[in-house]
Order: C-alpha cells, then structure tokens, then sequence
C-alpha cells in the first residue's frame, strides 16, 4: 500500500474514499484565487522536530496548565486494535495505544505549540554514535519498572529487537533487523532468540548500556528506534505468539481487560514513576474502550453529549454528514490539525517520459477543484512537495506556482503542450470507483482536455486499488497515491519512494523513477552524519524530485476530531493521527 504506518488510518478512508474526512465546505474556505493561495501559504502549519539534550530527556513531563489527575475517559471506535505486542505494532491505530503501555528507547516530547522533541525515554538521552552512524549506543535510565515492579533491564530491551526476527512477527516494522544482518532477507541470519536461545552478535549489552553494530551507517537511528516496533518485551513474561492478547506494560497504564472486538480498559501502572518520563501526563485513571461504534454513531453522541458522553472522544474524524451539526453545535469541542500524510497524484515515469508533457499535466491540474470535491480546507493545506511539514527539514518550495493558482491553468498548460509538439497527447487516469472520485474524474478530465490532452479515465475497484498501480507495467499514466514518513526525517520519503531499486512489482517506487542523480542524493544525505546538513538536504532532494515531475502535489492531510465537554487539553499527536492520551485530562 502507499501509505507507511504513520497514516493508516488515512489510507483505510480516504484511499477508499469513505466520507470520514470527506467533508463538504461552507463558501470561504476554499478558493481557486491566487489571494486565497498565498494567503494559506502564510499560515500553513509547519512542525519543528529536533533532537534534545539529556536535560531535556529528564522526567517528569511539563505540566499542562489547569490539568488534574483522575476520572475516567470514554473512546468511542469502530475498530479494535490489530496489534499489542510491540513487535507487531506498525500502524498508527495501534501506535496511539501503544505509546501509554510501551516504552522505547527514545521518542517524542510534543510540546504545546506542536513542535516535537526527540528525547530519551527508556534511555538517559538519545544515544551516542560512532563510525559514522555504524555504531550506536544507549544506557538505560533508573527506576523504569515493569508493571509487576521488575526492573526494565538491557537484556529485556536487546529481547525486543531480536523477537522481532521470529517467524510469528509479520507485520511490525523491519528496518533494523535488516541493518544487524546487512541482508533483506534478515531471519535467514538470525531466525530469533526462541531457537537455541541464541543472541544477535550485532547486539552487545553491558551493565544498563547496550550497543548496536549496523551493517551500514544509520546516522538517524536514534530517530528509528522511537517506534513501537523496538519496544522491549519482558524475557520473563514473553508468551511469544499469545503475549499480543496481553502485553506487559512499563508505560503509565496497563491493560485490565480487553474483550475482542467489543471492549479494552486501560489503567495505572502503579509502578510507573513520572520522574523517569519526561514525554507522558498521565492525568486519567482510567481509559475505557468501546469497539464497533460507527464514525456517525459517535459523533452523533459526541454533539449531544450527555451522560458518559461528556467525557469521551473518538479516533476516527467526524464524518461529512456530521460536519456542518458539529460546527453549528459544538465548535468549541472540535480539534484539527495537520495528519502526517501527504496527498499526491503520481506521474508514472515509464509511460510518460517526456518533461514537458508531465509540466503540462501539473500545471493543468485542478487542485483546488479536486480539493472542495474532497473537503475544502478540511482536506488539507495545499502541498508543494511530497515531504510533510512534520518531517525535520521541511520547506515551502513551490517549483509549479501551485500555491499563486491551485486551481490550475490548462491554457498556460497547453502552451507548453503545443511548445513541444505534444497536442493531443493521450493520458491514461486511473480512478478509484466510488461517488468521490467519480466527481473527482470529470473535473481532472475537463482541466486535462481544456489543456490539450486527449484523456482516458479507467475506473479501479478501491480492493484492487494498490495490486493495480504497484504493477511496473501497468496501464496508467496518473494514479493518487501518498505517503508519511515512519520516522520524522526524510530517509523514509525518499528512499522508499524514489529510490531506483525499488522500481519492482509492487513496489513503492510509484512514480518509477529511475535517476541516477536522485540516488546519489538520497544516499549521501543517508549518510550524512550531521542532522541539521542532513534536513537541508532532504529538503533540496523534496525540490529535485518535484522539479522531475515525479508526481503532482496534492495537499497535506488534515484530520477533524471532536471531544466531550469534560475534556481538556484534547490534542492530536502529530506522530499517530489521534489525540494524545496522556496529555488529555478530566475536568472538574
């Protein structure tokens, strides 16, 4: 699929065009004017990210004015989680639980303005590095205890990495245990610590330090091992396949009971001290969970909020049909902010080869068109480039002028057709097959004609979607497509995404980009050693990348939340795409 774990949720409505961030617009906030672009340009959420000292990594976390602790908090979802276990935790539903029951060897401070920290959380800072980014170590904190009282210890740590190469994990996170083998094919090397109880050579521990050996330079690995995927398992208490029905906590709740599908209640872990924790609050005592709630069911009941209601919230966005009720009856209580998702249209390089052709589709593309159809300013801000503006680094760069005229100029667009002797060139859209994009389609196929382009839309069912456009000869010149970065630093956009090894069957090299310029880039600022450097030049390589006419920018994704009134406090984590557990708290 082409959304990584930070937007799963938005893949699972959105691609699928479901109206749970669909949402028509009132006049005013959306506008095809060149006014209207700059004047969103100028307040376009951006979010610095920067890695803190061991000051910083020192608990406990920064009080939330006029918070107290206590109550009980009510979630109202239609989905239970996939996932507990930390070794299988990739997606960002369950990341959003997983951050108040696991741990990880570094993560994020979210500060009230929504800049992000990357500080020490089992460990006493972010690590130390050596041989260029091969080797890095950390020591762990004292006094961070399992839910029994035991303490977290180095060999619980080093156990989570290494289960994490057991046959039954399959769909957590795999980007380290390729660099501890140097192989893709990483349990040919190590089949995991349940077969001869044997350990990676790659891992070393000593006293409360443990020590990584990467086959290549990983300079951003401090970045890496925040995820949920790396989280330590308790060696005493791993049941292997059965410990993701109740996984140990070290985090500030613990899981008193969780019925499939129907219910799950978190609560304190008493032997959680906040003074080793300088990222989590922990004001509730209590989380209630309830699954199978429709997206309307809950918002219905949040508008009202009456009862139990007052005190809860949902984690999916408030549906197209509730939006205008929401805004009329409970504005106060809405929150929305920037996903980690960038929205794009991918240009397929193999078929459409020629530069000025795929200049002539950009600039013809209706993006302000597109985006009312989809939401107006709840859709997203008007993007410029595939890296968000969550990502360390970013920078506005409007290579196109689609921020002066979103809504498109097929007239300029067919000057550049006609410059080029390309009148009339046929262009392949692919389109998923639902009310959304079917409106979508004929205001992409009236822009592309106006243009110049003879146009042919091919409707693809929203199951088949990604086997389709994951295919290198498929048939389509133009497919929507996305993506989020699993860890806030370019490397997982660019690498993944326009690498040119990864051109292969299903691949997640949509675009097929083949250039040996773009490689060159993307492995020196791999390697680059300094992090500032580093962002500087993921974000040169976001302009490259676009200037190639890789893909048309869409929007950066937004999300719409809504809450009871007995919440305060209620944010999104910029991380997850969902309000932040425990930075929320009860009102009096």
């Amino acid at each position: 699929m082409s959304f990584s774990r930070r937007n799963f949720l938005i893949a699972t409505s959105v691609a699928a065009a479901s109206t749970t961030v669909l949402s028509a617009c009132s006049s005013g906030n959306s506008s095809s004017s060149g006014k209207a672009g700059k004047q969103e340009a100028a307040k376009a959420h951006t979010t610095t990210v920067k890695i803190g000292t061991a000051e910083d990594s020192k608990g406990p976390a920064p009080e939330v004015s006029g918070a107290k602790k206590g109550g009980k908090v009510y979630l109202l979802n239609d989905d239970d989680f996939s996932h507990l276990d930390p070794q299988r935790v990739y997606y960002a539903w369950n990341s959003l639980a997983a951050v108040v029951l696991s741990r990880t060897l570094t993560g994020y401070k979210i500060g009230d303005d929504g800049s992000m920290t990357l500080v020490g959380d089992l460990a006493t800072d972010t690590g130390t590095m050596k041989d260029e980014g091969k080797t890095w170590s950390f020591t762990l904190k004292d006094g961070v205890k399992w839910e029994d009282g035991s303490d977290v210890t180095v060999d619980d740590v080093r156990h989570g990495f290494e289960r994490a190469f057991a046959n039954f994990v399959t769909e957590g996170a795999v980007y380290v245990q390729s660099w501890l083998t140097g192989t893709q094919e990483y349990r040919k090397s190590y089949p995991g610590p349940f077969k001869g109880n044997k350990h990676l050579k790659s891992i070393v521990t000593s006293g409360k330090t443990i020590t990584f050996h990467l086959s290549e330079a990983r300079p951003d690995f401090n970045y890496v091992v925040a995820m949920h995927s790396y989280a330590p398992t308790p060696v005493k208490h791993d049941t292997k396949q059965d410990y993701d029905k109740k996984p140990f906590s070290n985090g500030p709740y613990k899981i008193k009971s969780h019925t499939t599908d129907k219910s799950m209640v978190l609560v304190r872990n008493e032997h959680w001290d906040p003074s080793t924790d300088a990222i989590r609050n922990a004001y509730p005592d209590e989380f209630d969970f309830t699954f199978g709630i429709e997206a309307e069911t809950a918002a219905d009941r949040l508008i009202a909020d009456s009862g139990n209601d007052q005190f809860a919230v949902s984690w999916r966005t408030v549906p197209q049909s509730r939006q205008a009720q929401a805004t009329a009856k409970a504005k106060d209580r809405l929150f929305e902010d920037l996903s980690s998702g960038t929205s794009v249209y991918w240009i397929n390089q193999t078929r459409v080869t020629d530069i000025k052709v795929r200049e002539a589709i950009i600039k013809a593309w209706p993006t302000a068109g597109i985006r009312q159809i989809q939401g107006g300013l709840h859709r997203g801000d008007y993007a410029t480039g595939i890296m968000s503006p969550l990502v360390a680094g970013y920078e506005s760069q409007d290579v196109w002028g689609k921020l002066k005229n979103p809504a498109g100029d097929p007239a300029a667009a067919k000057a550049v057709l006609k410059k080029a002797g390309k009148l009339g060139a046929k262009v392949v859209y692919a389109y998923q097959q639902d009310p959304i994009n079917a409106k979508v389609k004929v205001v992409v196929e009236n822009a592309l004609k106006a243009a110049g382009f003879d146009v042919v839309s091919k409707g693809i069912d929203s199951t088949t979607w990604y086997d389709q456009i994951g295919k290198v000869d498929n048939e389509y010149d133009i497919y929507w497509g996305g993506w989020s970065a699993d860890w806030p630093t370019g490397y997982s956009v660019f690498q993944p995404l326009f690498d040119s090894h990864n051109v292969v069957d299903q691949g997640t090299n949509y675009c097929h980009l083949k250039n040996a310029d773009v490689d060159a880039a993307i492995k020196a600022a791999t390697a680059e050693t300094d992090q500032t450097k580093a962002n500087g030049m993921w974000a040169a390589l976001d302009k490259q990348v676009t200037e190639l006419g890789a893909f048309i920018p869409d929007v950066y994704m937004k999300r719409l939340y809504l809450h009871g009134s007995k919440l305060g406090n209620v944010k999104m984590d910029p991380n997850f795409d969902g309000c932040m557990l425990y930075k929320m708290y009860v009102k009096a």
